[in-house]
């Protein structure tokens, strides 16, 4: 019985175009080169952070994400990035009786940003919060810990195969992968993901129906 619903952040509820663009000028690299060598690490299974290292060595991502803020041109969450399905599916969702979170690998501000939009969820976390990223468990534990029930009534909604559906799976929550962004896109038939996920989506608006008729694991 599914009773909670989490969603990742990144490619899930927001657009990352415009936060990926901000990094590229940021390093006085083009777009498209920035672009292009993340897909090439996604592709190669590698973390996406290891795209800065490649641009430039030595790359401090903690150290340039702070000097962005004190330049004032530090991270932005707005209406215009959320996907357009993403308003529809919680409202859905939440009408349909389920509890309705957030949690996602994300600094501690941009849980604000995010909670500034009014989002028609009942919780918001973000790894800077908690002090722990995925794809540790301990992200799962606080995700389980977050929604009320028992966890595997959870469902963990992701476009990621190694930070959401397998460690998702392992921790004993449901995870599902929404199939867009580079990672939705390029893992969405991986064997992982065939065997650990619940369901793998187009859009969010997919879950009411899903959840209702319960046509996944049992």
């Amino acid at each position: 019985m599914i009773h909670s619903v989490v969603f990742d952040v990144g490619e899930t509820l927001l657009d990352d175009t415009r936060e990926f663009g901000a990094w590229a000028d940021w390093m006085g690299v083009p777009r498209h080169t920035f672009s292009a060598v993340l897909g090439a690490v996604t592709a190669a299974g590698h973390n996406n952070a290891m795209t800065f290292e490649v641009l430039q060595p030595g790359f401090n991502l903690d150290v340039e994400r702070q000097r962005r803020e004190d330049a004032g041109a530090g991270e932005q969450i707005d209406e215009d990035d959320l996907y357009d399905d993403v308003r529809p599916a919680l409202t859905d969702l939440r009408d349909a009786g389920l509890w309705v979170g957030v949690a996602g690998n994300q600094t501690s501000k941009a849980a604000g940003l995010l909670r500034a939009l009014s989002l028609p969820v009942d919780a918001i976390a973000t790894s800077g919060q908690w002090g722990v990223a995925k794809p540790d468990p301990g992200f799962f534990a606080k995700v389980a810990d977050l929604a009320p029930g028992d966890p595997d009534g959870v469902l963990y909604v992701g476009d990621h195969r190694d930070n959401d559906v397998v460690p998702a799976r392992r921790a004993g929550l449901k995870p599902v992968l929404i199939r867009r962004g580079p990672w939705g896109y390029l893992w969405s038939g991986d064997p992982a993901v065939q065997r650990d996920a619940e369901w793998v989506i187009d859009s969010l608006t997919e879950l009411p129906a899903l959840i209702s008729g319960r046509t996944g694991r049992g």
